[in-house]
């Protein structure tokens, strides 16, 4: 049955699924009396095939037997997209439900030798608990390299950064997303007690961040665009391809390609004057 902290989980999330979900979207008469935003639970009950105690014990986390057939009818009731899906299999922990990996310990010299290979694109390794980059990713994020352990973090980059830090230049576009995203990986680390107190600190130190993880989106990651503002350099965009590596568990080489001519020239730019930085950095 799963834990507490993955009920939780659960019950914030059918909740806020079923509060975007409007009667006229599935062919219900709204009526002139409704205190809830939404669909209420009896609606998504009737509508999916289960009983109302039934679906209100699964939204209230209760350890009740829960099969993949009614998950997938909720998921339809609700409209949950192929993301949101998996997000519902992970929490309620059906027998379908991806087993999460422990990400290693301690990752073979030769990853170095990959990371160094891939200059002049920025790359990083992102494990835990000691992320790995390359001399590019390094001179393209001097703040974050120098960061201390708890606050190394693309995500607390993003959001929590002070602002003479900051040079992402779309960073309000690219938020949602990144929180959407990251909300995808913590599904399948609900109860680590790192995962829970990073987004407790994150929420405290961002209200961006705070406010968007209250929303409970979810999103499988994917190709994104960032641009840059690189002092005395000038503007950078980059695209961020991530790839999950299988004879590590857990662990994910992240690629940052420019999309543009100027974007490289500007990247090669950079790194000649970053004469310092070593050609692989282990934090």
């Amino acid at each position: 049955m799963p834990p507490t902290t993955n009920r939780t989980e659960l019950r914030e999330f059918l909740r806020s699924r079923r509060a975007r979900v409007t009667p006229e979207e599935v062919g219900i008469r709204p009526g002139v009396r409704r205190r809830t935003p939404g669909l209420r639970r009896e609606e998504v009950a009737q509508l999916s095939g289960v009983g109302i105690t039934w679906y209100t014990w699964l939204e209230q986390g209760r350890p009740i037997n829960v099969s993949s057939q009614v998950l997938d009818a909720v998921a339809r009731t609700l409209s949950l997209d192929a993301a949101e899906r998996d997000h519902l299999y992970r929490l309620a922990e059906v027998p379908q439900s991806p087993v999460t990996s422990v990400p290693p310990t301690e990752l073979p010299g030769d990853l170095d030798t990959v990371l160094g290979a891939l200059d002049p694109l920025p790359a990083m390794l992102v494990t835990t608990p000691a992320p790995r980059w390359n001399r590019a990713y390094a001179a393209l994020h001097p703040a974050l390299v120098s960061a201390p352990p708890g606050k190394r973090n693309t995500l607390w980059h993003l959001f929590a950064a002070p602002e003479g830090q900051h040079h992402i230049v779309n960073r309000d576009e690219r938020a949602a997303e990144a929180a959407a995203g990251f909300r995808y990986r913590y599904s399948q680390n609900v109860g680590d007690p790192q995962w829970q107190n990073f987004v407790t600190r994150l929420c405290t130190a961002s209200p961006l961040f705070s406010r968007l993880w209250a929303t409970r989106d979810v999103a499988p990651p994917h190709l994104c665009d960032k641009r840059y503002d690189v002092a005395g350099i000038g503007e950078v965009s980059l695209r961020a391809t991530g790839m999950e590596l299988t004879d590590h568990p857990g662990v994910r080489l992240v690629v940052h390609t420019p999309t543009d001519r100027r974007s490289r020239e500007n990247i090669d730019r950079l790194l000649r004057l970053a004469t310092h930085v070593t050609s692989v950095v282990r934090a």
